[in-house]
């Protein structure tokens, strides 16, 4: 079940890298839940990580290994997290990076792990080990939809993103992949993402840049507000293209900004395939006094049960957004100075029902796919736009019946 028809996109291939995709038996037979990226030699990569204080043994050893050395391999399962693995876990984790190490004859710190699936549970590390070289034999430069399936779980189709941005008389491209169904409220990142250009960046800029862009678009959304114990986003760059994006700020500006739209386009579709979601909804925060209050209320709206449960039964009980802008726990709210609308429906002014609300156009909207609630605090010039979904039966379902 996801929101909107899936789109076939063409996917531009990055210079430097290269991917496979194959099948380890980690938890099912018969699907493809190992992914190995290869980057060239002479990229440099930047990433952003959860920062719930379980973060899975993966994450540790990524970010230890991603500030000590240039990495070569992103190394990805699905299946099974290894989180909440303790000591074994980081053994695990360890294990699988130095034996790709052995194979490529490289140093095992230019491995970075990752892992996604079910939390407590020991890595099979001799099943992940085993199909290490049919994964090294398999890599290929276009195997890009390849992978964006291998790193599903819970997600219903893969999300790739892919754009070709003019930079002076060169064209440089930006192509990534994402997963995330469930479990999603990133505070950083998304569930696992990884963006490749073959634009040239010195580190400290290229870190620049990838968090400017999570933080306009994976740290904008949310499907049930808990945050993953393994998100990691991580932007690669090649350099092939000869282009150095940093040394011209028009340059820059022309890249960050396409880095973002990409970003954007992986994060809303996460959204579009969330677990059991019938809504894609967007919640706009206006006229809020600082950044902070505006994403404090939006959370608090895209968050509550009882207006995701409205958004899936298409129901339009406004008195449920209003309830949740009440209680995001902002000081000094003018009640009166508030108004919200559906769509182009007003819902709320001066206080209570807008009078030029009717329960027919409100049902109009809500009868959409895509929803958008709008809430003007009208006490500041800061705005922010989260994205969610509703909850569905299918949501309890699929989350019920995870580990079975």
């Amino acid at each position: 079940m996801a929101v909107g028809k899936e789109s076939l996109l063409e996917v531009h291939p990055v210079s430097g890298i290269r991917l496979a995709s194959v099948q380890a038996g980690i938890r099912y037979a018969d699907r493809y839940d190992l992914v190995l990226v290869e980057l060239a030699e002479g990229s440099i990569s930047a990433g952003v990580f959860t920062r719930n204080a379980f973060c899975a043994a993966p994450v540790i050893v990524a970010r230890q290994n991603l500030a000590v050395m240039a990495p070569r391999y992103l190394l990805i399962n699905t299946g099974n997290a290894n989180a909440g693995t303790g000591k074994q876990g980081m053994t695990d984790a360890l294990g699988c990076c130095a034996q790709l190490a052995d194979l490529q004859k490289i140093d095992a710190q230019a491995v970075l792990p990752f892992s996604t699936g079910v939390i407590g549970e020991s890595l099979p590390v001799d099943k992940l080990i085993a199909a290490l070289p049919e994964a090294v034999a398999a890599l290929a430069p276009d195997q890009w939809l390849a992978a964006a399936r291998g790193i599903m779980t819970t997600d219903t189709r893969p999300k790739l993103a892919s754009k070709k941005v003019q930079l002076g008389e060169t064209t440089v491209t930006i192509t990534g992949m994402a997963k995330g169904a469930g479990m999603l409220k990133p505070n950083m990142a998304t569930m696992l993402a990884y963006v490749f250009t073959d634009a040239q960046f010195a580190k400290p800029a290229l870190q620049q840049a990838l968090s400017t862009a999570v933080e306009l678009s994976f740290n904008r959304l949310t499907v049930d507000g808990d945050t993953s114990t393994n998100d990691a986003c991580i932007l690669v760059a090649t350099g092939q293209s000869g282009v150095e994006p940093e040394t011209d700020v028009a340059c820059l500006k022309a890249f960050q900004h396409a880095l973002n739209d990409l970003m954007i386009e992986l994060a809303t579709g996460l959204i579009r395939d969330a677990e059991g979601a019938t809504k894609f909804v967007t919640i706009a925060v206006q006229g809020g006094e600082s950044v902070a209050e505006c994403l404090q209320v939006a959370y608090c709206v895209a968050e509550s049960p009882l207006v995701k449960t409205a958004l899936f039964a298409s129901d339009p009980n406004w008195g449920r957004i209003l309830a949740a802008v009440g209680r995001a726990g902002l000081e000094n709210l003018d009640l009166d100075a508030i108004t919200i609308s559906l769509g182009d429906v007003p819902l709320v002014a001066d206080g209570g029902r807008d009078p030029r609300y009717s329960e027919a156009a409100g049902q109009s909207e809500m009868d959409r796919e895509e929803i958008t609630i709008t809430i003007n605090l009208g006490r500041g010039d800061h705005a922010e736009t989260v994205w969610t979904s509703d909850l569905s039966h299918e949501y309890v379902r699929i989350n019920a019946e995870y580990r079975s």
